[in-house]
């Protein structure tokens, strides 16, 4: 049996870890879209695979007998291809999602579908810390008249694309005291972050409630229908040790 673990998060990266200690056969692949990745206890393997046609080759070729889908919670076009593959071959698969965050009292958050809603709620002349991934940054073609900082992984290759904004280079984790000296020293009037849940990343929503900023998370995607739901890196490795 050969699992293949779809990485880029600390579960799968704690997954990792117990896999290679316990000694079972595992790949884990990721997506490739942050350059500097922590090393990897398994073996591994970096990029796309080439659409839904060069996924299933790959199955075929290191011959997966099981998918553990630790991606990204808005890692949403993986997913829905992976489990419409997984049904289609008949391979076991599990989706590995992390609660999302809670509102705790003194949070002042609107949920949001998508991006491109921000600039209804944002006034012009405002400030907003986007911490949304560079991805994201088509969904704030509309936010003109607004300032915007953009967090980042690593270094753009390109200049930021709008009149009035930058990015902003920062490797996580960062403490609560970080976040709200950052967003005093910014002078930051909103966060607009994904719900993306964790503690590691939690620290930001904690420093905005701590200087009363208000907040939009952006909801996350809907898992696909009828597929094996974990929500704990504990749960994950019962059902790998289940196979």
């Amino acid at each position: 049996m050969t699992l293949l673990l779809l990485g880029g998060t600390g579960e799968a990266r704690r997954l990792g870890g117990k896999l290679a200690e316990a000694g079972r056969p595992a790949i884990v692949s990721l997506a490739g879209a942050v350059r500097c990745t922590t090393p990897q206890p398994l073996a591994s393997r970096i990029g796309g695979f080439g659409g839904e046609a060069g996924f299933r080759d790959y199955l075929a070729e290191a011959r997966i007998t099981a998918i553990l889908d630790a991606t990204h919670p808005f890692a949403a076009r993986i997913t829905a291809r992976t489990a419409r593959v997984c049904a289609d071959l008949g391979l076991p698969y599990a989706l590995l999602r992390r609660p999302g965050w809670q509102a705790q009292p003194g949070d002042k958050w609107t949920f949001l579908a998508q991006e491109n809603a921000v600039a209804q709620h944002i006034q012009p002349g405002a400030h907003a810390f986007l911490a949304t991934g560079r991805q994201s940054l088509t969904g704030y073609a509309n936010m003109l008249g607004r300032r915007m900082t953009l967090r980042v992984i690593d270094p753009p290759e390109l200049p930021f694309p709008y009149p009035v904004g930058q990015f902003l280079v920062g490797r996580p984790p960062f403490s609560q005291a970080e976040e709200e000296a950052l967003f005093r020293a910014l002078r930051i009037d909103w966060l607009v972050t994904k719900n993306a849940g964790g503690a590691a990343s939690r620290s930001k929503l904690d420093a905005a409630r701590a200087l009363g900023l208000p907040v939009l998370l952006i909801a996350r995607p809907d898992a696909p229908e009828g597929v094996t739901l974990l929500r704990s890196v504990a749960a994950a490795w019962d059902w790998v040790c289940a196979l």
